[in-house]
C-alpha cells in the first residue's frame, strides 16, 4: 500500500470518526450510527464519544447502532446475493442504495 494511499484512508477514516463523534456526543446518536456503519470502526468511535460526551452519548450512539442493524443486514445480505452475479460496482451502489433507504425509514420510525 502506498503512502499517498494510506494518507487517504487516514483522512477518510478521521472524517468519519469526527462526524460520527459529533453527532454522537450531541446526543444524536441514530444519525451517528448511520455514518458509523458505513463499514467504520466502531472501537475507535465509542472510545471518541464516550471522551468527548460521556456514558450517556455513548450509551445513545449504541442506541442508534442497533437500531440501524436490520439497514445494515439488508445491505450486507444484498452484497452478498448480488456481488457474485453483478460485480462489485452494481452491487455496491444498490447495496448502499438499500441501506439508505432503510435507515431513512427507522429514523423517520425512531423519530
Amino acid at each position: 500500500m502506498s503512502v499517498k494511499l494510506l494518507a487517504i484512508y487516514f483522512v477518510i477514516g478521521g472524517i468519519i470518526v469526527a462526524t460520527v463523534t459529533y453527532f454522537g456526543s450531541h446526543g444524536k446518536g441514530l444519525l451517528a450510527a448511520f455514518v458509523a456503519f458505513f463499514p467504520s470502526i466502531s472501537v475507535v468511535t465509542l472510545v471518541s464519544i464516550y471522551l468527548a460526551g460521556g456514558a450517556g452519548a455513548t450509551v445513545s450512539y449504541f442506541r442508534g447502532m442497533l437500531l440501524l442493524l436490520p439497514a445494515w443486514a439488508l445491505y450486507a445480505l444484498a452484497m452478498m446475493f448480488m456481488l457474485p452475479r453483478w460485480g462489485l460496482v452494481p452491487s455496491v451502489l444498490i447495496g448502499v442504495f438499500l441501506y439508505i433507504i432503510a435507515s431513512w425509514v427507522t429514523m423517520r420510525l425512531a423519530g
